[in-house]
């Protein structure tokens, strides 16, 4: 399980930082965010560790150059080796379904 930090942090726009992401199975279509709202796989949503709820974040593919803008609203992911889950919506947007796992740059809009 992924460790969380105490205090949410706050970036400023143009943070940026490159990693591994993921996303969400359909399975938690409709469930409770950390942030208390209901996830929706078709909405442009992502999970990060520390980034404070509704905190807007350019995604990049870095295998393809595809892009999405998705709001930070929930917490994870809970692998320590990503640093970002995304929604199916904007998954499927960046080229991501059906390759699990894909190294990408998120930058803080």
């Amino acid at each position: 399980m992924g460790q969380y930090p105490e205090k949410t942090r706050g970036r400023a726009s143009g943070y940026a930082e490159e990693g591994i992401i993921s996303y969400y199975a359909d399975k938690f279509d409709g469930r409770r965010t950390a942030s208390g709202a209901r996830f929706d796989k078709n909405a442009f949503t992502a999970a990060h560790r520390s980034l404070p709820f509704g905190t807007k974040v350019e995604v990049t593919n870095l295998d393809n150059g595809k892009s999405v803008l998705v709001q930070i609203n929930d917490r994870g992911p809970y692998s320590e080796a990503r640093i970002l889950d995304l929604s199916p919506a904007a998954a499927r947007k960046i080229g991501l379904i059906g390759r699990g796992t894909v190294k990408a740059k998120v930058v803080v809009q």
